[in-house]
């Protein structure tokens, strides 16, 4: 390799090495150019995952502050670049490697922090963002549609009410009308007796005022002779 093509892949490692979450050092002796490329396609947009000398990957990985896998870029090592969901990664990495021992996780650095391969295989057996995700968002839903039961059954019962009110006016129409007003109690027509005492009021204030006994009424005396 040219000297200036060795500077240009530094440059191309460096950039990945630095722009990515987190990698993941595997050797893949071994392993077919079949196998490789299934492992590609089963990591997907999560990661990139690439040979390089290790040569030039040593001088990379230093010049994007990753001194501590220096000791990993030993024989024939092939890198993960991380784009997406580091635990996506390392679960495609593990079973990958289930099904086709050649493959040997050595380690990675992830977030700037050193990982060994049992940290590697413990951030697999993690859920996924988006399992975790789906689960937070059963979660809600289930909250939302027991506040949407407790809100909605009240008034689902006054719309039943409301719909029977109706109905039931439909059918007659004078249970909405108003309520007549009751009729006044009836008068009463005065007796004889208080007749004769209202008439005698005046003549005995009179009296009174004069100082003399009234004079009887004839027309009093008659009608109490008639009762």
């Amino acid at each position: 390799m040219a000297r200036s093509d060795k500077v240009a892949a530094v440059a191309e490692l460096t950039n990945r090495f630095s722009s990515s979450a987190g990698v993941v050092l595997t050797e893949y002796r071994g392993l077919s150019v079949k196998a490789l490329m299934q492992l590609r396609r089963s990591l997907g947009d999560d990661a990139s995952y690439a040979v390089s000398k290790n040569t030039l990957t040593t001088i990379a990985a230093r010049e994007a502050g990753l001194d501590a896998i220096e000791e990993q870029i030993i024989g024939p090592t092939a890198i993960a670049f991380i784009n997406g969901d580091p635990i996506v990664v390392a679960k495609g990495l593990r079973d990958f490697a289930r099904t086709n021992p050649q493959l040997v996780i050595k380690g990675g650095v992830l977030d700037g922090k050193f990982m060994s391969p049992d940290d590697v295989r413990k951030l697999a057996d993690l859920e996924s963002r988006e399992a975790l995700l789906a689960k937070v968002a059963g979660a809600l839903q289930g909250v939302l549609q027991q506040a949407i039961s407790l809100v909605s059954a009240p008034l689902s019962q006054t719309a039943r009410l409301l719909a029977a009110l109706e109905q039931a006016a439909g059918e007659n129409p004078s249970l909405l009308a108003s309520a007549p007003d009751q009729d006044p109690e009836p008068r009463r027509e005065p007796t004889n007796e208080e007749l004769t005492a209202q008439a005698a009021q005046p003549a005995a204030s009179a009296a009174a005022e004069a100082g003399t006994a009234p004079a009887a009424d004839p027309l009093a005396a008659s009608a109490a002779e008639d009762n």
